[in-house]
């Protein structure tokens, strides 16, 4: 994936541009994600992907004016217009995909195509969702994968999760990038998205790892039963980071509306 940037009216944004084939822009969730990111490059085998980084990610600067839900969702068509592409396939993971569930509430005649792999945005009472703000890096792992083990090892590159070096970057990145996604997941990731949703036209497919101890699979009938005509795609051995842990899954069901 090559690193470009592009200009909208509030900052520059870096963003990965790579593959070709019909235009897909992916959002990546509250975690960041890089260009060797294994769900990136099986969407780059059939797709020409363009994955934006948010504000205060990866190079892209913070940005004090964006404020609340709507202002990123706003920001994130701005983004794509000043890329110069129109109604591609829009993906999002987690935060990603609870900003994509925006977009095309907000504008259902400019989405025609969506998947969202365990989206944020709805809350259900009984099963609530864990706060990340609060989760200290060595709890992260039993959240976020089917295989807590394998897990921690490659959010660490290999080292052990109190290794200093680990922990500092880990930390510092951890500082940064929270403090853009609280504008929209704390205190809980919850903006009232339920009662818009009813509006989103696009073909929409819902991708969830049955392991997911983060946002529950239990939300997905949820997410269906509120965007008419959509279709859920559990994947086995697969968590939260189902992006990671079964890449090729994932991009095949997001090529059911692809």
């Amino acid at each position: 994936m090559e690193s470009k940037t592009v200009k909208t009216r509030h900052a520059p944004v870096r963003y990965l541009e790579g593959g070709s084939g019909e235009p897909l822009v992916y959002l990546h969730g509250a975690g960041g994600m890089t260009s060797e990111d294994p769900l990136l490059t099986a969407l780059a085998e059939r797709n020409h992907v363009f994955a934006p980084f948010l504000p205060g990610y990866g190079e892209t600067n913070e940005c004090g004016e964006l404020r609340d839900m709507l202002d990123f969702t706003l920001h994130t068509f701005d983004v794509i217009e000043a890329i110069g592409l129109k109604d591609p396939v829009l993906v999002g993971h987690s935060m990603g995909g609870m900003i994509a569930a925006e977009m095309a509430a907000v504008a259902p005649n400019e989405v025609s195509r969506l998947a969202l792999i365990a989206p944020a945005g709805l809350w259900l009472a009984e099963h609530p969702i864990p706060d990340v703000f609060t989760l200290l890096p060595f709890e992260m792992p039993k959240y976020l994968f089917h295989d807590p083990e394998a897990g921690a090892r490659a959010m660490t590159a290999g080292l052990k999760m109190d290794d200093p070096k680990f922990l500092q970057d880990y930390l510092v990145r951890n500082a940064r990038q929270l403090g853009m996604a609280g504008k929209i997941l704390f205190p809980i990731p919850e903006r009232g998205l339920l009662g818009r949703l009813y509006r989103v036209m696009a073909r929409t497919v819902l991708i969830w790892g049955e392991s997911d101890r983060l946002i529950p699979p239990v939300y997905g009938p949820a997410w269906q039963a509120a965007i008419s005509g959509s279709k859920l795609v559990t994947i086995a051995e697969a968590g939260h980071m189902v992006i990671m842990e079964k890449p090729e899954a994932v991009a095949k069901a997001i090529r059911t509306v692809a």
